[in-house]
């Protein structure tokens, strides 16, 4: 890949993978405007664990706080605020993890044409838009009202994402909103489960690319370093302004991509 090619991937990556607008969306622009060639497995990961890197550094205080409590939970007996949210992220995790482990490539190869997630960015953007209208006047939550009840409907929401178009953090965040979550709060711990599935996306596909031929490391190492930085300046800025811009903005913007892709699908 020349340089411009890996800088737009990796830019992408990260600025899509947390705002509630789907990267799968975006992600099929490049090839399908410039007709650029798939980038491979290898750049896949490098830029998802670029993701990673982003969320966990920025969220770095949470975890540690998160993880020590419940490793002094495991050992004591006793739950804490801490110990408890530790627990919710596992249990939301499993959905997704479990039916991704099985389902993944079987939906990826059967659904991810530009009419389904020109479909699916409309449709999810515009209940993504439905939640947030409502939060204003239901929403009584921070992310210490969880409960177990909560976690899962947001967990099972979490599934959905796996059908290119929707957006994890979009179908995340607004299963929060439905259940009286802050948007904060909702934003908070959306971040927080996709560390889990992007670990063991990562994971999962370096295990296949173990069979792979030779890596282009230069390019690996600026896609990593690009999609990390742009991952965690999206994330820094999304969680400073969510409480005053609200969804609409983003559900506007879902609603302009979704018609273009479908436009796009059909000529």
């Amino acid at each position: 890949m020349d340089i411009l090619h890996i800088i737009t991937l990796a830019l992408i990556q990260g600025l899509t993978e947390f705002l509630p607008i789907s990267s799968s969306g975006h992600l099929l622009l490049p090839s399908g405007i410039l007709g650029w060639p798939d980038q491979g497995l290898a750049f896949d990961i490098a830029v998802h664990m670029g993701t990673l890197v982003a969320v966990i550094f920025y969220f770095r205080q949470d975890i540690f706080a998160i993880s020590r409590g419940w490793l002094t939970g495991l050992q004591s007996g006793t739950q804490t605020e801490n110990s408890q949210l530790g627990w919710y992220i596992i249990l939301a995790s499993i959905p997704a993890c479990i039916v991704g482990l099985f389902f993944a490539e079987t939906i990826e190869t059967h659904l991810r044409s530009t009419l389904v997630i020109g479909v699916t960015t409309i449709f999810f953007g515009l209940l993504l838009g439905w939640a947030d209208y409502t939060s204003r006047s239901s929403a009584q939550y921070n992310i210490s009202g969880l409960t177990v009840k909560i976690v899962l409907i947001i967990g099972f929401a979490q599934v959905l994402a796996l059908i290119p178009g929707t957006s994890r953090s979009g179908i995340t965040i607004t299963a929060a909103l439905f259940c009286g979550l802050h948007r904060e709060s909702a934003a908070r711990f959306s971040f927080l489960i996709a560390i889990p599935i992007i670990l063991l996306s990562g994971c999962y596909k370096t295990m296949e690319l173990l069979a792979a031929p030779s890596v282009n490391w230069n390019d690996i190492f600026i896609g990593f370093v690009i999609s990390a930085v742009s991952a965690f300046i999206c994330i820094m800025y999304f969680m400073k302004f969510i409480n005053r811009i609200g969804m609409m903005p983003f559900v506007i913007y879902r609603l302009i991509l979704g018609v273009g892709l479908l436009i796009w699908s059909f000529y």
